[in-house]
């Protein structure tokens, strides 16, 4: 997938292990707090599970959040040049998932995985992972969320 845009927008991927809760989740939070088109994101997991999980996409939904067009894909989906940030979300080092050539910025935020546990946790994960996406994180990249 090519992130390119020619434009000066922000291209950010969110990263996890499975690619079915929390990078999901900020994939879907972002793009409903950055509809203005200051950032572009996308996610990915480490190991792939191949299928978004169905607590996932009701707390999703729970919240008022559009899961449209989300689907669990790894980094190899990814041109890693493309991207200006990738935002950790696991609680370990994942540099040696990520060529050498990539140029862009790593962020780790650090998020508890809801995944296995009731749908309590997953609205626990947006919680905490809407405040990560319209709050901490346009500060850490120097641009505004609306």
């Amino acid at each position: 997938m090519n992130l390119s845009t020619g434009g000066p927008v922000k291209r950010v991927l969110f990263l996890c292990q499975g690619n079915g809760c929390r990078s999901i989740i900020a994939e879907a939070l972002a793009r409903h707090f950055w509809e203005d088109g200051a950032m572009a994101a996308c996610s990915a997991g480490i190991a792939p599970l191949g299928y978004i999980p169905s607590n996932t996409l009701e707390a999703l939904k729970d919240a008022g959040i559009s899961s449209d067009g989300l689907y669990s894909k790894g980094l190899s989906e990814f041109s890693l040049n493309d991207i200006d940030y990738i935002v950790n979300l696991t609680f370990f080092e994942v540099d040696s998932y990520l060529p050498s050539s990539f140029s862009g910025k790593l962020i780790s935020c650090p998020i508890t995985d809801p995944f296995g546990r009731g749908i309590e946790s997953f609205r626990q994960t947006i919680e905490e992972i809407k405040r990560l996406v319209g709050e901490k994180l346009p500060k850490l990249i120097g641009t505004v969320s609306k």
